[in-house]
């Protein structure tokens, strides 16, 4: 449940803890803080600190599992993001993930310009590939967002239906979201209606072909609930509802803003 690329499940978990962009060029700090469980039992936590400055903006964010997770192996990861506010949306200009499951740690850092890739790094660098591996290419990497800064939606723009293209430093994908209306939602630091999003995963590149929890993802359907952020212009998730082949993982805002 917890293998394999940290796309399938941390960089999912931490994709939910953005926050906001200003709504003046005024330097703001977001905090936002949510729980990930199985069905009922909790099996991780994520943090994060969100700072805008004008047109620039930065990103720190953790996961740790917990719980049951804690039994077989511990997963955590620590991710920085840097960028500009450019229009309606973020454009990244560094983005990095540190992953740690049990005793291995992986790092990825990437850096953008002009919202295309220009150079990828992974410490410890990973072995050969097989021969069902799909290769990233350069067109691949072009015109693409991060997996944190792409769920963010500033006010004016489509939040649903959309496509996202997502890079994580390993693997391409795309993020079809579809609209399926509106639902009321209440944490600290929010109450009220959200815009609420089916998504479809669709891997591009960067992955092994045939592999067994890539190929049950593809035929799901998630869900991700999109609530604005209080004082600024924009849109984030609050909740999502993702299946696995173990039963549905949950992530909920338990504090958005502040």
């Amino acid at each position: 449940m917890l293998k394999g690329s940290p796309t399938l499940l941390a960089a999912t978990a931490i994709a939910f803890g953005l926050a906001v962009t200003p709504a003046v060029p005024a330097s703001i700090r977001h905090v936002s803080e949510y729980d990930i469980s199985l069905g009922l039992l909790p099996i991780a936590r994520a943090s994060f600190a969100s700072e805008f400055d004008g047109g620039s903006y930065r990103i720190a964010g953790s996961f740790k599992s917990s719980g049951l997770v804690n039994l077989f192996t511990r997963v955590s990861a620590n991710t920085k993001v840097s960028g500009a506010v450019s229009g309606r949306r973020l454009q990244t200009s560094s983005y990095s993930l540190v992953y740690t499951q049990g005793k291995k740690t992986r790092v990825y850092d990437v850096s953008y310009r002009n919202g295309s890739v220009v150079s990828t790094t992974i410490k410890p660098e990973p072995g050969t590939r097989p021969d069902t591996w799909v290769p990233v290419s350069p067109e691949d990497l072009r015109s693409v967002m991060d997996p944190l800064s792409g769920l963010i939606f500033p006010e004016g723009s489509q939040v649903c239906p959309t496509r996202l293209p997502i890079y994580d430093g390993e693997s391409r994908l795309d993020l079809v979201l579809s609209a399926k209306g509106s639902k009321p939602f209440s944490t600290q630091g929010f109450k009220g209606d959200t815009i609420v999003c089916e998504v479809r995963y669709e891997p591009r590149s960067g992955y092994r072909k045939g592999r067994s929890d890539i190929e049950f993802l593809k035929k799901q359907r998630m869900e991700v609930w999109f609530a604005k952020a209080e004082g600024a212009n924009v849109y984030a998730p609050v909740y999502a509802r993702i299946p696995t082949r173990v039963g549905d993982v949950y992530v909920t805002a338990v504090k958005y803003g502040g």
